[in-house]
């Protein structure tokens, strides 16, 4: 397959979250354009968020880039710098290694959709600053624990 419209795919609507750290979630819908295609190299994410809904926790990566680009309506990166709103057509990129907390949410009164493009490391550390949580990647899988490593 070359071609798709990324309305026909199910949206995923979980995540891998623990409990106590996954209801500011609730609302987002993430399409994986990327890996119909079979793309190894890095993900690709068509995201909508509805109104008060979150990306993630705020966070950043050890090793992976990440890149976001608004399709529609207006949403709100908060970084360790603040709030910055991001309104159709403007970006923001997030380099691997950079201690810089941040997430995306949705403050407006409509939904709001962005295209997320990210790094694929087989292995990964993620830190949350705002949580007592991290998350770790071995071979591609994703593993949630608190801060000291003990599970939840």
């Amino acid at each position: 397959m070359s071609t798709l419209d990324p309305k026909s795919l199910v949206p995923r609507t979980g995540t891998i979250y623990p409990p106590e750290f996954a209801g500011p979630l609730q609302g987002r819908a993430k399409r994986a354009l990327g890996d119909v295609f079979g793309l190894a190299q890095f993900g690709v994410n068509l995201t909508t968020l509805a109104p008060g809904s979150w990306s993630a926790q705020r966070h950043w990566h050890e090793k992976e880039d990440e890149f976001v680009y608004v399709v529609e309506g207006e949403i709100t990166l908060i970084d360790d710098a603040g709030e910055h709103v991001l309104k159709l057509g403007m970006c923001a990129g997030f380099k691997a290694g950079v201690a810089n907390g941040h997430h995306l949410v949705n403050k407006s009164s409509s939904p709001a959709t962005y295209i997320e493009i990210g790094t694929r490391s087989a292995v990964e550390n993620s830190h949350y600053p705002d949580v007592d949580m991290k998350a770790g990647k071995i071979d591609g899988k994703w593993v949630m624990t608190k801060k000291d490593g003990t599970g939840f």
